[in-house]
């Protein structure tokens, strides 16, 4: 079933998501070598709380962890220890706060001082394709024209999305319909329409697209062992133009 939000409900979400903007703002400066990533975790934790908040993360479906913090090869859901960021490295922290009951999700792919030039154009790239994901969340055009325009971007220039891991429908529940692939033919599948919010998510590989899940039954890496990278915003469909709600 997919939620068509009012306008009142939008502001609620976005209320979720510029807490997820602030998160994002202010630890920037705590990702350096040394760091272990239970630190951030731990932060992340006392902030949200702070602002009233809580983790739409924590306790969902079992998972330990305020927020997922993946490294290097880490796609997607990994889970913080005492594993210390080194130089060199790229970290992707995906939050979701809730916040009066409506849920905000976005995730951030971080560089640990200076990173190789794969990994540099990684970063790029998967950028990128979120912004062109999100230019095509407007109502009238399709969930295919957001995919599309993710994946063509991503293999023009050499890397691949993850094919077995999507965006989804955002704002009541953490993971609701519509799924939004990162693959996929434009002007096909579900009709876009005004009041939708969307939490659109490329996760590229720089390597080949192929994943795996690890022993923990959570964290998904790369068959590969190449870099991941994810950059993620939850967005509402407007009658012009997309709504960022995590900016």
């Amino acid at each position: 079933m997919i939620y068509v939000k009012s306008s009142e409900e939008i502001d609620l979400i976005g209320k979720s998501g510029r807490i997820v903007a602030k998160l994002f703002r202010n630890i920037e400066d705590k990702i350096k070598e040394g760091v272990a990533t239970e630190e951030l975790d731990i932060w992340i934790g006392r902030l949200i709380r702070k602002e009233g908040a809580y983790s739409a993360f924590k306790g969902y479906r079992g998972f330990p962890r305020y927020s997922c913090i993946s490294v290097n090869e880490e796609v997607v859901h990994g889970i913080a220890s005492s594993r210390k960021l080194k130089r060199g490295d790229i970290v992707s922290i995906d939050i979701g706060v809730k916040l009066d009951g409506y849920i905000a999700d976005a995730a951030r792919t971080f560089a640990v001082g200076s990173i190789c030039k794969e990994k540099e154009k990684l970063l790029r790239v998967t950028y990128k394709a979120l912004q062109l994901g999100i230019k095509q969340a407007r109502a009238g055009n399709k969930i295919g024209d957001i995919s599309f325009a993710i994946q063509s971007w991503v293999e023009k220039h050499g890397c691949s999305v993850v094919k077995v891991l999507f965006g989804h429908g955002v704002g009541y529940f953490l993971h609701e319909d519509p799924v939004v692939p990162n693959f996929g033919k434009p002007y096909t599948g579900e009709i876009l329409r005004e009041g939708m919010v969307l939490a659109i998510e490329p996760m590229v590989n720089s390597g080949i697209e192929d994943v795996r899940v690890m022993s923990n039954k959570w964290t998904v890496v790369t068959l590969d062992g190449k870099p991941s990278a994810h950059f993620e915003h939850t967005v509402a469909i407007c009658k012009d133009k997309p709504l960022i709600l995590t900016e």
